[in-house]
């Protein structure tokens, strides 16, 4: 601090200043790490230079927020630009890594996930915040901190020190609860909507904004958008009113089986897997074929939500990204809700920890009116393994089912980990590489399908079975990303909605929304006049 010309601090109005452009300097120029070149090139703002200066200068109050928190905290220029920088380097750096994982900067939702990453480390692959993780960032945090309390005089006025304290912690606090604030966030969530654009593109607000500066827009739009006005134009599109959609001599069971990670490596010359089950699907099923991704990689609720919804992720606009923060307000278009009210028994099975995503709170108020979860598996994970199997699985779907009453008809949404990264020693016996250990799990899974399928084809009752892939793996020893990123999908009619006279079909592209509303045209449980 010896080095440091104090004579700056009889000028704070000028320093302040100087630092703030400072900062500003240095996060416009960092800023555009968060994505590997080429992607910047790709998803640059096509809107012009004047566009361009107008994004600059919204960058300016975010920056100016942050730098007054960290002023209001210490009267500190220095500290405060120290502070800022280090503040928006953290998250591009954040944003890098997550890009370099799973192609995607970091989103506002993200921050959702913030517990969950350090709850579940193993399946978001952060192992690495260890202790030594806690104690560099602690020691950095309040190290740094400490160093610049004490070598850098405060400017904090003589007199009236807690006036100015207080007036600062407005001006550095007040702007972001007043987001909360209808009045305030209306307009503001309009203004900025039409500053990102209604399209959400993540990527291309990542170049324009930088990473925070993007989180920060898209959470104002996500806290103002008009969800009611949202849902009013996707129910007129959706008009089914299931009590007459629905209709059927006998009650119906349908299992939709999303199995997480599952994709077929034949696909891509892995010759030396058999899949049997997988095969016999391919032969009776009414449709099949290959399964569009939401996301690539990760993320299962946003595909979990087109199949349940029916819903295309561009519609829901910002929600897109965890759709269960907002669940509500999609009850009355969801087909578990739409079911229910039929007088369907809805189920949903995951045999995972219950608050993971939030399904604790977001399916029963989408539809479901059973959720059976990890915590009803007798499940050890030093002794069973990292997750339940898909053949403990098997058998607790299989229980449920017959418990169906003949006379009710019945969705199951089975939502199974076993495929699920990561793939490390001592989940297959000796196995050790990722690939072998993927694969080894994969015809276990296969196995458990066949008695899936044995089991739901005994019921006397129509049968409709819905498999699918949620995402291709993120098996990077195998392909970073996939060459081809679809996964499978097969609709199959078991026991009494069998057809008499069934013959393999060509396969078929599909979308995830419409999985379930192809199931029920196959099922004659879809009057196309509701089309």
């Amino acid at each position: 601090m010896a080095l440091l010309p104090f004579e700056l601090h009889d000028y704070p109005a000028a320093l302040t200043l100087g630092c703030y452009l400072l900062s500003c300097g240095v996060i416009f120029f960092t800023d555009r790490f968060a994505l590997p070149a080429r992607e910047r090139r790709k998803n640059a703002s096509p809107h012009g230079r004047n566009q361009d200066i107008i994004d600059a200068l919204a960058r300016l109050p975010v920056i100016a927020l942050v730098f007054a928190g960290f002023f209001a905290i210490s009267w500190r220029p220095l500290y405060a630009a120290a502070g800022v920088m280090s503040f928006f380097i953290i998250f591009t750096g954040i944003s890098r890594a997550k890009f370099k994982f799973i192609r995607e900067p970091l989103v506002f939702s993200d921050i959702a996930l913030v517990a969950d990453v350090f709850k579940y480390k193993s399946i978001f692959y952060a192992t690495s915040l260890n202790i030594l993780f806690w104690i560099v960032a602690f020691l950095y945090v309040f190290g740094v901190s400490g160093l610049y309390m004490y070598l850098e005089p405060s400017i904090l006025p003589a007199r009236d020190k807690l006036f100015w304290v207080l007036v600062l912690i407005a001006v550095a606090a007040g702007p972001w609860l007043l987001l909360f604030y209808g009045p305030v966030n209306r307009p503001t969530a309009a203004l900025v909507q039409r500053l990102v654009g209604k399209k959400v593109n993540v990527k291309m607000s990542t170049v324009r904004f930088g990473t925070f500066g993007s989180v920060v827009f898209h959470f104002i739009v996500w806290l103002g958008v008009k969800r009611e006005k949202i849902v009013a134009e996707l129910s007129e599109r959706l008009r089914a009113a299931v009590h007459e959609l629905i209709g059927h001599e006998e009650a119906p069971l349908i299992v939709v089986w999303q199995s997480e990670s599952f994709i077929d490596m034949r696909h891509f010359g892995v010759d030396t897997i058999k899949l049997p089950a997988i095969d016999r699907l391919r032969q009776q099923a009414v449709q099949w074929g290959r399964l569009s991704n939401v996301f690539e990689g990760g993320y299962t609720l946003r595909t979990e939500f087109a199949v349940l919804s029916g819903l295309v992720p561009d519609d829901i606009h910002v929600d897109a990204s965890y759709p269960y923060l907002r669940a509500a307000h999609y009850a009355d278009v969801v087909w578990p809700g739409k079911l229910k009210r039929a007088g369907w028994r809805t189920h949903f099975i995951h045999p995972y920890d219950r608050t993971f995503f939030l399904r604790h709170k977001a399916m029963p108020v989408l539809g479901f009116d059973t959720l059976t979860m990890l915590d009803a598996f007798d499940h050890d994970a030093a002794q069973d393994g990292l997750y339940v199997s898909d053949a403990a699985l098997t058998a607790r779907v299989l229980e449920e089912t017959r418990k169906l009453a003949d006379d009710e008809s019945g969705l199951f949404f089975v939502a199974s980990m076993a495929n699920h990264g990561p793939w490390e020693p001592g989940r297959v016996g000796t196995l050790t590489n990722p690939v072998d250990i993927y694969l080894a799990i994969l015809e276990q899974s296969d196995a458990a399908l066949r008695k899936l399928v044995d089991g739901l084809d005994r019921l006397d009752r129509p049968v409709w079975l819905v498999f699918y892939g949620d995402h291709a793996p993120l098996l990077k020893s195998f392909a970073d990303p996939f060459p081809d990123p679809r996964t499978d999908y097969f609709i199959v009619p078991l026991a009494k909605a069998r057809p008499a006279n069934h013959r393999p079909k060509a396969p078929q592209d599909e979308d995830p929304w419409n999985l379930l509303r192809a199931l029920l045209k196959h099922a004659n449980l879809h009057r196309d006049a509701l089309q």
